[in-house]
């Protein structure tokens, strides 16, 4: 059958919309996912050699040896720069190939950490790749199938929007609110509900995880108390 929906991080060209640099797909891009494994940052496809490899530019790859999982992706750049060399799939490992078994790889990468443990440096980008949820042309024009992908797709950006947050529930009096506001962070419109009794509030927000250490014992001290942190899985604008 033919594949309605899928989500895909490979080979995407930012800058065309119409399909993957590597197998020239021919699809509808619903939405780009912005999330990666270290980082919310796109990855990147580079060049790279090692560390005392004679190869400083894209132009030094003439007549060379490269291996890629993106056989047909480095090909279209290699002729983007009228460059000439042998492209050879690799099957995994791709760094330690080089300079053992090819001269150069082309390989993605996020933070560059594995390149640097196997002493590689990066001397050209090949392209920014993002998680893409993409959708057959034809389902895409399917009214109900339509549907139940834009559904889909609310749902994967509601957990990427929670990604790194969390909730945040406390106890104010009446009368510390104002302190307590100032605190919170300024960009946040916390919830603020009455109690049973008239001299306290409820304060509800959404905050950073990595300020709740700091933030949780100032909130403390300038009358808080009840403070719960609780895991968010979905925000949904």
């Amino acid at each position: 059958g033919i594949l309605d929906a899928g989500i895909t991080g490979r080979d995407w060209v930012e800058e065309n919309s119409s399909g993957f640099a590597e197998d020239g797909g021919d699809i509808v891009t619903v939405s780009s996912l912005q999330y990666s494994k270290s980082t919310k940052n796109p990855v990147r496809w580079v060049v790279a050699v090692h560390k005392d490899s004679d190869i400083k530019s894209v132009r030094d790859l003439q007549g060379k040896r490269i291996a890629t999982e993106a056989v047909e992706m480095t090909k279209k750049f290699l002729k983007k720069n009228n460059i000439e060399a042998h492209v050879e799939f690799s099957w995994g490992a791709t760094e330690v190939k080089c300079p053992t078994l090819v001269d150069a790889i082309v390989e993605i990468t996020e933070t560059g950490s594995s390149l640097r443990a196997n002493n590689l440096v990066i001397i050209d980008e090949v392209m920014v790749s993002t998680t893409q949820f993409i959708a057959n042309k034809n389902s895409w024009n399917d009214d109900w199938k339509k549907s139940k992908m834009e559904k889909i797709n609310l749902l994967l950006q509601a957990v990427l929007e929670a990604e790194g947050k969390v909730g945040l529930m406390l106890n104010v009096k009446k009368n510390d609110l104002e302190n307590i506001l100032k605190i919170l962070p300024a960009l946040q419109k916390p919830t603020i509900s009455s109690l049973s009794d008239n001299e306290w509030v409820d304060v509800n927000t959404i905050i950073e995880e990595k300020i709740v250490r700091d933030i949780v014992p100032e909130l403390k001290m300038k009358g808080a108390t009840g403070i719960v942190e609780y895991p968010l899985n979905k925000i949904i604008k």
